[in-house]
């Protein structure tokens, strides 16, 4: 099988080419291809399908095998290599994925992708949508127990969902240890994204992230997207922050007026292999 590694800010997947690839049992080929020692080495498996209702389809697996419904650095690669790879010459497409149909402007220079604004949509606050076991219209600064300790958690869905926690210091915490309880929390029926995050200013954050099905990662798209919502709900920043995130920094901003949250940042390709199977 040949295949592309990218990553965006670090956030690295295994990408197909499913116009010319196929792929019987993607959950199977996502474990293999992400061992990190006896793979190729990824946080997950994502095929670049035809689709009948937008330009391209993303087809998402995490490191585990799950299927995920996005990924902004996964999708931001997606444009990168569908435009630099000669599968479009167009500068605005539109990608299928589980979360819904998104849209992304590219920013070429000397003929290649440099950066990609994605239209996210619109985060979903209702707890039932997210999903998170809360009470009334939304979880914003909502106190969760885990572990004995109590956090406090504002709950966001960007097509997948987030439980944004903020602390004091985000650098010492001890995110092995309570990002995986986070994920496999009882509150969350689909498990969860953990975010914990720290202020830094009005318009800049710091973040780390436990993706449920990998782990921690370098960086998560969506993820930032929730912790730049989760900061402008709370009151802590402006509707344009700068996420600082382990891999790199993306910036959101969220239009009040559409309710659409944008996301800006680069996507690298790694290098090119051919994988038996």
């Amino acid at each position: 099988m040949k295949f592309t590694k990218m990553q965006g800010l670090g956030n690295d997947y295994v990408y197909v080419n499913c116009f010319e690839e196929k792929i019987e049992n993607p959950s199977e080929i996502a474990i293999k291809v992400s061992n990190r020692n006896f793979g190729v080495g990824s946080d997950g498996l994502i095929m670049i399908n035809p689709s009948k209702a937008a330009d391209f389809e993303m087809e998402m697996y995490n490191a585990d095998g799950s299927r995920s419904e996005m990924c902004g650095n996964g999708i931001r690669c997606v444009g990168k290599y569908v435009y630099d790879y000669g599968l479009t010459d167009k500068t605005s497409i539109t990608v299928e994925t589980l979360a819904g149909i998104k849209y992304l402007d590219f920013t070429i220079e000397d003929g290649k992708v440099k950066q990609v604004r994605v239209d996210m949509g619109s985060p979903e606050l209702l707890p039932e949508n997210v999903p998170v076991i809360a009470d009334g219209e939304s979880a914003i600064d909502t106190p969760i127990l885990v572990d004995g300790t109590e956090y406090h958690m504002t709950c966001v869905s960007m097509g997948n969902p987030h439980s944004v926690v903020f602390v004091e210091d985000v650098q010492g915490f001890d995110l092995e240890t309570v990002g995986p309880k986070f994920e496999h929390h009882e509150r969350f029926p689909r498990r969860v994204n953990a975010e914990f995050v720290k202020i830094l200013d009005r318009n800049t954050v710091e973040m780390r992230v436990w993706e449920r099905g990998s782990g921690e990662t370098l960086a998560c798209g969506t993820g930032a997207c929730a912790v730049a919502v989760a900061s402008i709900l709370n009151g802590f920043t402006e509707d344009k922050v700068r996420v600082k995130l382990l891999g790199g920094d993306l910036q959101i901003e969220w239009d009040r007026e559409t309710n659409k949250v944008y996301m800006t940042g680069p996507a690298e390709i790694s290098f090119e292999g051919d994988i038996q199977l």
